[in-house]
C-alpha cells in the first residue's frame, strides 16, 4: 500500500509531466524560429494544373526582356513568370535582385514572409563586386547564384552530342584574341590586366572592346572568337565557382580557352580537363607564351584541345545586353516549378563570401 508521502510525490511528478508538456506545445506552436512548411498539392484529374507564380521584384539592371524568350531560348514554361506585384499575395515564389536591394532594405516585399512563399536571392556578381546589404542575412530561405553548391546554380553547361551536330574546326586567322569591356581596377581587373601586359611582350594579342577602342558589333562576337587559335577567358575577379561566359565564347565558337581564374580544379568541376589552358599551369606569361607558339606549329597536338567534341557540345550563350539575366530568371522559373520543398538559408554571408 502507498504512503501518504508517496502518493503526494507521485501527483508532483504527474504535475510537473502534464506542465511541461503544456508549455511545450505552447513554445512549438508559437516559435517564430520553426519553420513552416508547405503540404504538398496535387492537381485533382478533372483540374487543369496550375503553374506556380515566380513574382520578380526587379529588374536586374533595369534589363526587361519578354517573358515568353524563356521558352523560345530554354524551353522553360513551367511557372508562371511575371512582374505584377498586386500578385504578391498568390507568388510562391519572388526573385528579389541583390543589387536593387536598397541600402536600408526599404524597397523590399513586405514582411514578414508568407510561410509558403519562397524568396530567392539573385546575384551573379563575384563577392569582390558585391556590397552587403544589412539586415538580409537570414531573410531568405533559396539562392539563384553562379555557385555550385546554390539552390539555383546558373552557368553554361556542356551538352552531350548529337549525331547532327559533328564539330568542324573553323578557320583560323589569328593567334590570340582577347574581347574586354571593363578594365575598372575597383572591380578586381588588375591581376588579369598585369598578366596581358606582361603576355603580349612575347606574342601578339588582337584586342577588341571598349577598352582598346577596337568596336565589335554583338553579330560578330562568336564569329571573331571562331577566328581565333586561342582566346582569353580573363576573369575580372578571381574565387571558387567564379567562371563566366568569358569561357563559354570559345568553347562554343571552336576556339581554345586561356583561362586566369579559380584553380584548374575547379574548372574541371565543369569541364574537361584537355578543354582548356590555364595560366597557372605555367611559371609565368613567357612560358604560356613559349608554349601557345609551340601549339600554333603543331597541328595534331593542337586538336587533342578538341578531343571532347566527340562527346559534348557547347551551346552558344545570349549576348544582348538586356539579355544578360535572361538564363537566370528562366533557370529560377524552372525551378520553382519543379521543386516545393522548403529550405532555410542561414547567414547568407557566410554561405556566399566563405
Amino acid at each position: 500500500m502507498l504512503t501518504t508521502s508517496t502518493s503526494r510525490n507521485i501527483v508532483y511528478v504527474l504535475l510537473f509531466i502534464g506542465g511541461f508538456i503544456t508549455l511545450f506545445s505552447m513554445y512549438y506552436k508559437t516559435s517564430p524560429t520553426l519553420p513552416c512548411h508547405r503540404l504538398p498539392t496535387y492537381p485533382l484529374a478533372n483540374k487543369p494544373f496550375k503553374k506556380p507564380i515566380m513574382l520578380l521584384w526587379f529588374w536586374p539592371e533595369n534589363y526587361r526582356f519578354d517573358f515568353e524568350d524563356c521558352r523560345k531560348f530554354f524551353n522553360i514554361d513551367g511557372c508562371h513568370l511575371t512582374d505584377d506585384r498586386t500578385l504578391y499575395s498568390e507568388a510562391d515564389a519572388i526573385l528579389i535582385y541583390h543589387r536593387s536591394i536598397k541600402h536600408n532594405g526599404t524597397n523590399l516585399p513586405p514582411s514578414p514572409r508568407p510561410c509558403f512563399q519562397k524568396w530567392i536571392w539573385f546575384h551573379m556578381e563575384s563577392p569582390t563586386n558585391t556590397q552587403k546589404v544589412l539586415g538580409i542575412e537570414n531573410l531568405f530561405n533559396e539562392t539563384l547564384n553562379y555557385h555550385r553548391d546554390a539552390d539555383i546554380p546558373v552557368r553554361w553547361r556542356l551538352t552531350k552530342k548529337t549525331k547532327d551536330n559533328d564539330f568542324v574546326l573553323p578557320r583560323k586567322e589569328r593567334m590570340v584574341c582577347w574581347i574586354v569591356s571593363n578594365n575598372d581596377s575597383r572591380t578586381g581587373t588588375d591581376v588579369r590586366d598585369n598578366y596581358y601586359r606582361e603576355l603580349v611582350k612575347h606574342i601578339k594579342v588582337d584586342v577588341f572592346g571598349k577598352v582598346f577602342g577596337t568596336f565589335l558589333k554583338n553579330e560578330d562576337y562568336f564569329s571573331t572568337i571562331a577566328s581565333c587559335k586561342f582566346y582569353l577567358s580573363f576573369e575580372n575577379s578571381i574565387h571558387k565557382d567564379y567562371i563566366t561566359e568569358k569561357l563559354n565564347g570559345p568553347l562554343a565558337a571552336g576556339t581554345v580557352p586561356v583561362v586566369l581564374g579559380p584553380p584548374r580544379q575547379n574548372y574541371e568541376n565543369f569541364i574537361p580537363g584537355d578543354s582548356f589552358i590555364h595560366v597557372n599551369d605555367f611559371p609565368d606569361a613567357k612560358a604560356l607564351a613559349d608554349f601557345l607558339l609551340q601549339l600554333d606549329r603543331n597541328d595534331e597536338a593542337y586538336l587533342r584541345y578538341f578531343s571532347w567534341r566527340q562527346y559534348f557540345s557547347a551551346r552558344p550563350h545570349l549576348i544582348e545586353q538586356n539579355q544578360e539575366f535572361i538564363q537566370a530568371i528562366c533557370y529560377g522559373c524552372a525551378h520553382v516549378a519543379e521543386h516545393r520543398e522548403y529550405r532555410v538559408v542561414h547567414n547568407l554571408y557566410k554561405w556566399y563570401f566563405g
